[in-house]
C-alpha cells in the first residue's frame, strides 16, 4: 500500500502541470484556450489597484509556465509548488472569492482547487516518477527532512 501511495503525488504533479503550463502559455503568448495576452492582464492587475502590474503580470506568467513545466517533469517539485500555491492563493483572494463559489459566475471553487492541489505537492515532494528522483534521490536544498 505505501508504494501505490506514492504514485499519488505523481497524479496531481502531472494534472497541475498540465494545467498551470495552458495558463502560463496564455500569458506569456497570449495563445492557447486561456489566452490572455500579457498587456490585459497586467490592465487586470492595475484594476484590482496592485502596484507595477506590467512586472507582476509577467512574474505571474513565468511562476506559471515556468512552475508548470517543473511539476511536469518533476523537478524542484516543492520549491514549484510554492509559487503555485502563493499564484493560487493570490487569485483566489483578490479576484475569486468576492465572485463566490461557483466557477461558473467566477467563483474561487477552481482556484481553491489548484491551490490546494498545490499544497499537496509542499507536502509530499514530487512521487515516485520525478526527475528529482533519478537525478537526486529526493529533493534537493530541501531544508526539512522528508523521511
Amino acid at each position: 500500500m505505501q508504494n501505490t501511495a506514492r504514485w499519488g503525488p505523481s497524479l496531481i504533479r502531472f494534472g497541475l502541470g498540465v494545467v498551470m503550463i495552458v495558463h502560463g502559455i496564455g500569458k506569456l503568448l497570449g495563445i492557447g484556450p486561456s489566452a490572455m495576452p500579457i498587456s490585459d492582464f497586467a490592465m487586470t492587475i492595475a484594476g484590482l489597484g496592485l502596484p507595477a502590474a506590467n512586472i507582476l503580470a509577467w512574474l505571474v506568467g513565468l511562476v506559471e509556465f515556468g512552475g508548470g513545466v517543473l511539476l511536469v517533469v518533476g523537478l524542484f517539485t516543492r520549491y514549484a509548488a510554492i509559487g503555485l500555491a502563493i499564484n493560487m492563493l493570490v487569485a483566489t483572494v483578490l479576484v475569486h472569492l468576492p465572485q463566490g463559489f461557483n466557477h461558473s459566475t467566477g467563483g474561487y471553487e477552481y482556484t481553491l482547487v489548484l491551490f490546494v492541489m498545490a499544497l499537496s505537492l509542499v507536502a509530499t515532494g514530487p512521487g515516485l516518477l520525478s526527475l528529482t528522483r533519478a537525478l537526486f534521490d529526493g529533493e534537493p536544498f530541501w531544508p526539512v527532512s522528508t523521511d
